[in-house]
């Protein structure tokens, strides 16, 4: 756009020399300041009325004058015309390198003014431009470069020996199908609807982006294990499971995912996303809503995972679980007050599994609950059974999962089950772990108050080993408090253990309640545990944990001594045991 207000800087724009524009201005005031001496000499050149010698002191007084005024014109006007000249630099900056401007903003006049806006509207270019370069223009997800770098940053900062890193590459199994059959714009607003869920149930320390078209990738730091890893991949599948509902129209989805592990199967960002995209294109690609793992050690691991879990959602009705018991005995007579319910599972595939392996995926998949029912139902009728037959009655103590603790109804199923049992409430006792009440402590508190108002005695597991603040431990309606096998195992040697184990048992004893030590295993643990007041002991020292028909033995009055003799009978006795399911002692019906 041409305006006649600018024929003035149009005309100097022709000029070769000065180049600059404030080179320009110069120039214009230096011809400006010197009309006057010029306009002086010209009068003096055509006029007689003065004597030369007159004339020459004129001229040299007005072109000194003349010389001192427009050196300081000169110098006002290239300080005056620094807010252009920064601003014009600030420009070429941000266009070579990218640099946001950093110009004064506290003037008003039209350079402060003129400094300000272009500031401000560099960096909401800025803005705009990094989101156009960094993001995606659909979804709003970062874009694959992003991705790259966020991902390198947190692989370089990351603690390889403590820490996995996952790359998960996912796909939208039949898009092509929905896009062609409902149209482009569906296709678009299901992507959308995909990438928000993604990052809203995709749990924690996950970040997320598009790839293109119908491919994402998510990146989950601060994993401590593999399971972990399959737990977040099982979670991202059943995100996409419920229905998207877009214009009026229902569309079910299924997704697949491949997987790479950092350090496993790769230390940079591009091998992990290349083998994440190669898992999920093998040939033998897993079917919908399934997850593959690149490597193949992990491969074998996820194979046998899903045989068990697969085997684990039968076992309750095949009748594959049943409980040993693992006495607790009083510290310094070795009566038995209490056994520990323990849950086993033999798997006529799997052999003997392990409660540490099975246990966190009966928790994934959600199975733990209708499963810790059951231990709850066979330990109460157990324990009745044990009293109907004449023997001493004792504690029975059951362990809580975290499914149990969130459910809202826990404390009247217990009621029923003790109701349907016969089994008084005063034997009792539930057992949750210092972690999982710190998970919800509101949730928790009220749930174990519920419990407490029935007359259940409550015990703290694993006391010790998790974060818990002795504020919450105040207002917790427990009774008893189990010291951690970790600390009881070197209590005498290590100086460390002993005195937790010793302030421990100083807090319980301050809030007047029962101590119970866990993993009790040598005649010094336990006469270290006596000394420092523990009530209970628990542990191989006395019993491994045995099946209910061996429990009779240690019932029977009067109680075994902790001697050296007792301790080889009690050997002895176990050594040709048989594990029996519990189904075979006591059957089991689920409560209405």
């Amino acid at each position: 756009m041409n305006s006649p207000n600018l024929w003035l800087y149009s005309s100097l724009s022709r000029l070769q020399q000065p180049k600059s524009y404030k080179g320009k201005i110069m120039l214009v005031a230096f011809v400006g300041t010197h009309i006057p001496l010029l306009t002086l000499l010209l009068y003096f050149l055509i006029s007689n009325s003065f004597s030369l010698e007159m004339t020459i002191r004129v001229l040299v007084i007005a072109l000194v004058a003349t010389l001192v005024g427009t050196g300081c014109t000169l110098c006002a006007l290239h300080h005056l015309l620094l807010p252009v000249s920064l601003t014009s630099r600030a420009l070429q900056s941000y266009l070579r390198e990218k640099k946001l401007p950093q110009l004064p903003t506290q003037f008003t006049d039209e350079a402060g003014t003129l400094m300000t806006d272009t500031v401000q509207t560099i960096k909401k270019l800025d803005v705009v431009i990094q989101r156009l370069t960094d993001y995606d223009d659909l979804t709003d997800l970062p874009n694959r470069d992003l991705f790259r770098n966020y991902c390198q940053k947190t692989l370089i900062n990351l603690p390889n020996d403590k820490h996995l890193f996952a790359v998960i590459a996912l796909n939208i199994n039949n898009f092509r199908s929905i896009n062609n059959t409902l149209g482009a714009r569906i296709g678009d607003l299901l992507l959308k609807a995909v990438a928000e869920r993604l990052v809203t149930n995709g749990g924690q320390n996950n970040y997320v982006c598009r790839l293109g078209n119908d491919e994402f990738a998510i990146a989950i730091s601060h994993l401590t294990t593999i399971e972990a890893v399959t737990e977040r991949a099982e979670t991202l599948l059943k995100t996409l499971l419920p229905a998207f509902i877009l214009e009026g129209k229902e569309i079910y989805i299924s997704a697949s995912l491949g997987i790479a592990v950092s350090p496993n199967d790769g230390s940079h960002i591009d091998s992990l996303l290349q083998n994440a995209t190669t898992a999920l294109n093998q040939p033998q690609r897993c079917e919908p809503n399934r997850y593959q793992f690149y490597g193949s050690e992990m491969n074998a691991q996820l194979q046998k995972r899903l045989l068990m879990e697969n085997q684990l959602r039968q076992a309750l009705e095949r009748g594959e679980f049943f409980l040993h018991y693992q006495p607790r005995v009083k510290a310094h007579t070795g009566q038995v007050v209490a056994v520990e319910a323990l849950l086993r599972w033999h798997n006529p595939i799997l052999g003997m599994v392990s409660p540490a392996v099975f246990i966190p995926i009966a928790e994934a998949n959600g199975l733990i609950g209708e499963i810790g029912e059951w231990a709850l139902y066979i330990a109460c009728a157990q324990n009745k059974a044990w009293q109907s037959a004449g023997l001493p009655p004792i504690r029975m103590s059951v362990n809580l999962s975290a499914q149990q603790v969130k459910q809202p109804n826990l404390a009247e199923q217990v009621s029923q089950i003790l109701e349907k049992t016969g089994l008084d409430v005063a034997y009792l006792e539930l057992e949750v772990t210092e972690s999982l009440m710190m998970e919800n402590v509101q949730q928790a508190l009220a749930t174990l108050q519920q419990l407490h108002e029935l007359g259940i005695m409550l015990a703290l597991d694993d006391f010790g080993t998790g974060y818990s603040s002795l504020s919450y431990l105040r207002h917790f309606p427990i009774d008893t408090l189990k010291i951690d096998r970790s600390f009881v195992t070197d209590v005498v040697t290590n100086l460390d253990n002993s005195a937790i184990t010793n302030a421990i048992i100083a807090l319980a004893k301050s809030l007047y309640l029962n101590i119970t030590a866990e993993g009790v295993e040598t005649q010094e643990q336990l006469e270290y545990l006596q000394a420092q007041g523990c009530h209970e002991i628990q542990g191989y020292y006395f019993s491994p944990p045995i099946p209910a028909e061996a429990i009779a033995d240690f019932l029977q009055p009067p109680p075994l001594p902790l001697s050296d003799n007792s301790q080889e009978y009690n050997q002895r006795s176990l050594t040709h045991i048989t594990p029996t399911p519990i189904s075979q002692l006591v059957h089991y019906h689920s409560p209405d």
